[in-house]
């Protein structure tokens, strides 16, 4: 009889039971579900975050095309075209009125040169070295040269900037120590010295500084004979021109709409308001000037501000719009936060504006809305709103303001300004602090005699010397009372300065340049004072502006009028003279622009909404992770205790197995 015998598969004693790492990342793998629903959520967070930042930079570019359009500056830039460039060019401010002016340019304006007679070296000393002072008055030459010298009948009429000197001695006797010595002082004269080839070819040029009849020279010369008969140059004598008349000094001389004008510069700013032309030859045809306001660089920003608004436009469809064939919905679509910013856009847009004369629409420029909440231009309607209602295409977009009156200029307006249009009232005007002499002018100064005067401008005080002579008229001696006060440091340094010349009664009248109750001119005393001023001089303070806007008070300061309560508070205007009462109107306008800019800083302020916005979200995020990190701690946790307990079980199990199996080969042995 045979037997047979089983072979046990009993685990191998100490094997483990349980696969301890494998359970309890299953387990954990559950346990992981709520960080993982956070984590969704904050990429949500993150989502709406980077299209927030998307609006952001949406607006910041919207806010960068207005500002082009916000201030009123921009709006008064002008152009100016000539119809020979050749002839003349211009340049104009934003205060020149648009126009067309005709020019006719007869002769440039010219200074004049001397040339003193050859020398045969540029080092050798000329004279004895001994000291001699070179002195130069500028003025007015009547009388016609013949080889460049002035023959019996000669006048020289000074010009009573005063006698500006040289000295000359034995360190620059030279004729190139003498030049150098005349340019070094500054005084008006540019010397040079040419050489024309000649036996004696060093020949010193002496060139005043400034274009204009009334810079002719005349040089008189004290000390050494031999410096003098080279250097005296007296246009009046035959005898006493030793210089020889190369350029004689001419004004420019031009007509300008038929109108004769004669002016001491090429580069004139005073003929036509606002607009300075530069003559560059004479003309034998009349060029035509024309000023007009900058309408190319205005469309060109209005252009701008409508692509940037159909960008945000289009930015804030794209994150609000909902696709119904997907059911999906952009990342913001529904925010409240966007929505309001839409919403507010449209009302900005379609809100008529105020006080911008007969314009209150875009669509009156030609900028409609269209069906998907974009702009579009009508490039033709814009062109004709510019070519004829400029100001008023201004007040649409800028807050800017006007008078309707010629002397009444809008000025400034502050955050508390309400567009609209107020009535002026003026119940006093500004003037200017002023002195005027009781007797006319003694024109004869005599140095320690009658040549100081004490004055006062402001309160501030100078001591006058007045250079002596016997001035030509009492306007040159007036002339030269306002350069010496003008040039004084202590009133130059206070940034103030007057003006001086004769009344209708023929005497001395000084006046501050500012208007207003802080401005005033005194007379001190002074050797020279009762002979210029007479014994009853009066001194007048300047007065404020007063007046009302609005029908309510208004603070006045120099020519300067505020509206202190009121819709129009704030509201400042320049009364430049007329009448007093009824002055008309000022008319004070946001402008789209100007409206829509402060709107979008708003949005980006630290409190605005976008910013609120993604504070918030970044707040979400903040508290998300901090979920997130305690769930994980929990985890870390849960995990040790896990692996804790199955590991003890597994322990268990497998000597339970171990035993099992013992017991199982003990038996088996039996």
């Amino acid at each position: 009889m045979s037997s047979s015998s089983s072979v046990s598969t009993a685990p191998t004693i100490g094997a483990s039971a349980l696969n301890v790492p494998m359970l309890v990342s299953q387990l954990m793998a559950t346990e992981q579900y709520p960080i993982t629903s956070l984590q969704n959520v904050t990429s949500s967070y993150q989502a709406k975050l980077t299209a927030f930042g998307q609006v952001q930079s949406a607006v910041s570019l919207f806010q960068s095309a207005l500002q082009s359009l916000t201030s009123a500056s921009s709006f008064q830039a002008n152009t100016t075209t000539a119809s020979d460039p050749t002839v003349l060019s211009a340049t104009a401010l934003t205060s020149a009125a648009p126009g067309s002016y005709s020019l006719t340019v007869g002769n440039l304006a010219q200074s004049q040169s001397l040339v003193a007679t050859g020398q045969t070296s540029l080092t050798t000393a000329i004279g004895t070295g001994a000291t001699t002072t070179l002195s130069f008055d500028f003025g007015t030459i009547t009388g016609t040269p013949t080889g460049g010298i002035y023959g019996t009948g000669t006048t020289f009429v000074s010009a009573g900037g005063g006698i500006k000197t040289v000295t000359i001695n034995s360190s620059n006797n030279s004729l190139q120590g003498i030049r150098d010595a005349i340019n070094a002082a500054n005084i008006g004269v540019n010397a040079s010295i040419i050489n024309d080839g000649s036996g004696t070819p060093y020949r010193l040029v002496l060139t005043s500084s400034n274009t204009g009849a009334a810079n002719s020279m005349k040089i008189s010369v004290s000390g050494d004979a031999t410096v003098s008969s080279l250097l005296s140059y007296d246009p009046t004598s035959t005898t006493g021109q030793n210089l020889n008349q190369t350029l004689a000094a001419l004004n420019a001389n031009l007509a300008v709409n038929g109108l004769a004008v004669s002016k001491a510069s090429n580069t004139i700013s005073d003929i036509i308001p606002g607009v300075t032309v530069n003559l560059s030859k004479p003309s034998t045809t009349p060029v035509t000037l024309t000023v007009a306001p900058d309408t190319a660089t205005v469309t060109k920003n209005v252009n701008s501000f409508v692509t940037a608004y159909n960008a945000l436009s289009t930015t804030l469809a794209k994150m609000t719009a909902y696709n119904p064939s997907t059911q999906t919905a952009a990342i913001l679509q529904g925010n409240l936060a966007i929505l309001n910013i839409k919403s507010d856009l449209n009302r900005l847009l379609n809100t008529q504006a105020q006080g911008a004369g007969s314009l209150n629409s875009l669509a009156q420029i030609g900028i409609n809305s269209q069906p998907d909440g974009t702009l579009a231009v009508n490039s033709g309607l814009l062109a004709t709103a510019l070519q004829s209602n400029f100001k008023d295409v201004a007040g649409l977009f800028a807050a800017t303001g006007s008078a309707s009156d010629s002397l009444v200029t809008y000025n400034t307006y502050t955050s508390s300004t309400q567009p609209g249009t107020y009535p002026v009232n003026i119940t006093q005007l500004a003037t200017q602090g002023s002195l005027s002499g009781s007797t006319a002018p003694g024109l004869t100064i005599t140095a320690g005699v009658n040549d100081t005067i004490n004055m006062a401008v402001n309160g501030i005080s100078a001591t006058l010397t007045i250079p002596p002579a016997t001035y030509s008229s009492a306007q040159a001696l007036a002339s030269e009372i306002q350069s010496l006060l003008n040039g004084s440091s202590a009133i130059s340094a206070a940034g103030i300065s007057v003006s001086a010349g004769i009344n209708a009664s023929g005497n001395l009248s000084i006046s501050t340049n500012n208007y207003g109750s802080a401005y005033s001119v005194g007379l001190n005393g002074g050797n020279g004072a009762s002979g210029l001023f007479g014994s009853a001089p009066v001194a007048a303070t300047g007065t404020d502006v007063q007046g009302t806007i609005n029908g309510t008070n208004a603070t006045g300061v120099g020519q300067m009028l505020t509206s202190s309560s009121g819709n129009s508070l704030g509201l400042s205007i320049l009364v430049s003279g007329g009448t007093t009462g009824a002055r008309g109107t000022v008319s004070y306008s946001n402008g789209y622009a100007y409206t829509m800019n402060n709107y979008l800083t708003s949005l980006l302020s630290s409190s605005g909404a976008l910013t609120s916005s993604t504070n918030e979200l970044n707040t979400n995020i903040s508290d998300v992770a901090k979920q997130i990190s305690a769930l994980q701690q929990g985890l870390i946790a849960k995990q040790a205790m896990y692996t804790a307990q199955y590991t003890a079980l597994n322990n268990m199990m497998t000597t339970m197995t171990s035993t099992s199996a013992f017991l199982t080969q003990q038996l088996s042995k039996l």
